[in-house]
């Protein structure tokens, strides 16, 4: 069992930063691939960006690149995401899970039905 718990989120202007995190409880982190998530309101939720287990493959969904940077510290079993330049449209719930899948565990992963563990969320505003 893996619990994950986010924190960080908050209301910033446009162009600010933020930095969540998500502290993993469990023996297992380290060999877990992880990912965000988020989910606007009315949308589905969707890929951020994903790591494998020790961090030397990181997958971005397109709109984040180069704004976003995907970090986990095993000492601390805990994930990160470094948000920059920030845009109205990446307000959302955002949200951490892992994922036990092979090729997650390799290379970070896009896919939400391959991570099995979930945090709870935390809301992210962006006002323009």
């Amino acid at each position: 069992q893996v619990q994950l718990v986010e924190s960080g989120g908050g209301t910033v202007q446009a162009g600010g930063s933020l930095r969540l995190s998500c502290v993993a409880s469990g023996r297992t982190f380290s060999s877990y691939g992880m990912g965000w998530f988020r989910q606007a309101p009315g949308k589905e939720r969707e890929f951020v960006a994903g790591i494998n287990w020790n961090g030397g493959s990181t997958l971005y969904e397109d709109s984040v690149k180069g704004r976003f940077i995907i970090s986990r510290d095993h000492a601390k079993n805990t994930l990160y995401l470094q948000m920059n330049d920030l845009k109205p449209e990446d307000t959302a719930v955002y949200y951490c899970a892992t994922s036990s899948d092979f090729d997650c565990r390799r290379y970070g992963c896009q896919r939400a039905d391959l991570h099995s563990y979930w945090g709870q969320g935390t809301q992210v505003t962006v006002s323009s």
